[in-house]
């Protein structure tokens, strides 16, 4: 027993450490949670409405949607490479002293003006197959454009899904461990009047006290995992904002 005394203060003495580096505070002090504790529920409480959210504005998928438009656009650049094009053309030219030389001992002074305005029509007739070649080249690119997309949002969901009924399971399992702490309780202080009778010995105590502190263990962990899981859950889906940091922070003691 001295011996797991002394492995658990060392683990909690390094535990400490790597939290204060990780906040950047020394001697940081963590704040449990408000009693009665009571966790936010998940909202929206349908999976599908989700997965939904993350297709308009997971980061992923909206970068592959970009991507995707972007190939389109390229597709029809390439194909109008066929068509024939019209540019219109302008331009200004002023002469000064055009008759005169540096080593005239007269010089007359004189310029002139010529502006022109015009059109010019191109008309591709054949680039050895440059044209078409490109135009495969975009269809391709478009064809994995359109795939990475899919495959973003297959990802987005699935990783949706895992962290919605992480949560749910880690509901289920805080409910259970309340169910157990209050059993866990009772046989502690079942132990403990039958010790003052005289029909339970000390060992009996000491065990059903050790299972409460289990128990108590246990469970504060399972409702850090649910708040921590609906972070994950938003993260997962592209919703997770400072706003939902404030909320977790109204539910820790001051």
């Amino acid at each position: 027993m001295i011996a797991q005394e002394i492995a658990a203060e060392n683990d909690l003495r390094v535990k400490k450490i790597a939290l204060d580096q990780l906040v950047g505070k020394n001697e940081s002090q963590p704040k449990g949670l408000l009693a009665p504790v009571n966790l936010p529920p998940v909202v929206p409480a349908d999976v599908n409405t989700w997965v939904q959210q993350s297709e308009t504005v997971h980061p992923g998928i909206r970068q592959a949607q970009s991507g995707l438009d972007i190939a389109e656009l390229e597709v029809n650049k390439a194909e109008a490479g066929h068509k024939p094009t019209l540019d219109a053309t302008a331009s200004y030219n002023v002469t000064r002293n055009p008759s005169g030389t540096a080593s005239s001992l007269t010089q007359t002074s004189s310029r002139s003006n010529a502006a022109t305005i015009g059109l010019q029509l191109n008309v591709p007739l054949f680039a050895g197959f440059a044209t078409q070649n490109r135009i495969k080249e975009t269809l391709s690119l478009k064809d994995k454009a359109r795939s990475d997309l899919e495959g973003a949002k297959r990802t987005v969901a699935q990783s949706t899904r895992t962290a919605y009924f992480g949560v749910l399971s880690g509901q289920g399992q805080v409910k259970a461990l309340e169910a157990a702490e209050l059993s866990s309780q009772s046989a502690l202080d079942a132990n403990k009047l039958g010790y003052q009778v005289g029909v339970r010995i000390n060992i009996d105590v000491l065990n059903a006290q050790s299972q409460l502190f289990q128990t108590k263990r246990d469970l504060a962990q399972a409702r850090y995992n649910v708040l921590l899981g609906g972070l994950k859950l938003r993260q997962a889906n592209g919703t997770l904002n400072p706003e939902d940091l404030q909320q977790i922070n109204t539910l820790l003691a001051k």
